[in-house]
C-alpha cells in the first residue's frame, strides 16, 4: 500500500515556519526514537539549513535500548546534537537547558562581543505529526503551554512559550513532506500513528507489522497474544491473535478489522515491546 499523506493545512504551516525561520536561533527536532529516519522531516534540513539544529530522540522508552545507542552513535558520528528523551518524564529533559546553551555557543559569543547580554535564545521546535512536540513543551516548561493531544494535528497555530531568561520556544504543527522517498518511510510513519488512521487500512499495516516482528523481535508476537508459535502467514498469525483476544464476529468469522486496531495500538502503547523500526546501518 503506498502511505501519503500531505493535507493542506500542512502546506500552510511550511510557508509559516519558513518566514518564522528568521525570528530564530535554534532547530530542535523531536524524531520518534523507534523510526529516527523515517520521522526526519528532510524539509526541515532546507528551512533551517543556517540554524543551530538539536535532535531530541523522543519516546525512547519505547524503542529497543541496543538501537539507542547505535543511533546515538551515529549521530554523533555524523557531528550531530543528540538526546534521548521521553516527553512524559521531565526527569530525562533536565540536561537540555545547558545543552541548547552549549549549541549555541557561537551564538552568545557573538552577542557578547557586540555588547548583547542575556538575550533569550529562541528555539523552534519543530516535528511530524504526533511525535510529541507539545508534551515535551509543557514538560519542559513545567507547565500546559502547549495544547496536546494523541492524534496527528492538533497544534493548528504559532505559540510562543518564555521557558526562563535564557531560552524562549515557538512551538509549531506537526507537518509530513509532500512525497516519501520509498514506501517503507510511509509504512513506518503510519505504524507510529503520524498519519491518519481513517486513510489508512489497517489490516494491511497490521500485517507489516507482524512481518517485521517477527522477523526481529521473534517470540513478542506469541508472548503477548499467548500462541502457540509464530509459525505459518502473517495473515494466519492475525487471524490466530483474533481467536486469543476474542474479536469473533456474529457467525464466528475472525473479526480483522479489530484485532489490527488492537496489534497497532499495542505497539505504539509499548505494550508489544521495546521495538525499532529504523537501523541507522540502512543509511550508510
Amino acid at each position: 500500500m503506498n502511505y501519503q499523506w500531505y493535507p493542506g493545512h500542512m502546506t500552510k504551516a511550511r510557508r509559516q515556519m519558513q518566514e518564522d525561520v528568521k525570528l530564530i536561533d535554534l532547530i530542535i527536532e523531536l524524531v520518534d526514537a523507534r523510526i529516527p529516519a523515517s520521522s526526519a522531516n528532510p524539509d526541515i534540513n532546507e528551512i533551517g539549513k543556517n540554524k543551530f539544529r538539536l535532535i531530541l530522540m523522543n519516546k525512547s522508552d519505547l524503542a529497543d535500548p541496543s538501537m539507542n545507542k547505535k543511533w546515538m552513535d551515529y549521530y554523533q558520528q555524523n557531528g550531530i546534537k543528540a538526546i534521548e528523551i521521553n516527553a512524559l518524564n521531565r526527569a530525562t529533559l533536565k540536561n537540555i537547558n545547558s545543552i541548547v546553551m552549549d549549541v549555541c555557543q557561537q551564538k552568545i559569543e557573538r552577542d557578547r562581543k557586540r555588547g548583547i547580554i542575556n538575550r533569550p535564545l529562541r528555539a523552534m521546535v519543530v516535528g511530524i505529526p504526533n511525535v510529541g512536540k507539545s508534551t515535551f513543551i509543557n514538560s519542559f516548561a513545567g507547565k500546559a503551554s502547549a495544547k496536546t493531544g494523541n492524534k496527528p494535528g492538533v497544534t493548528k497555530g504559532k505559540q510562543w512559550i518564555r521557558l526562563n531568561k535564557s531560552i524562549e520556544l515557538l512551538d509549531t504543527p506537526g507537518i509530513l513532506w509532500p512525497k516519501f522517498e520509498s514506501e517503507k518511510v510511509g509504512e513506518r510513519l503510519a505504524l507510529i500513528g503520524s498519519i491518519n488512521d481513517d486513510i489508512i487500512n489497517t489490516e494491511e499495516l497490521a500485517i507489516t507489522l507482524i512481518r517485521y516482528v517477527r522477523e526481529k523481535y521473534a517470540g513478542s508476537l506469541a508472548e503477548r497474544f499467548k500462541l502457540e508459535n509464530e509459525d505459518g502467514e502473517e495473515l494466519i498469525l492475525l487471524e490466530s491473535m483474533a481467536k486469543s483476544r476474542g474479536c469473533l464476529k456474529s457467525g464466528g468469522n475472525y473479526d480483522l478489522a479489530k484485532i489490527s486496531s488492537i496489534v497497532l495500538d499495542e505497539f505504539r502503547s509499548g505494550k508489544l515491546g521495546r521495538i525499532t523500526l529504523d537501523n541507522p546501518e540502512e543509511l550508510m
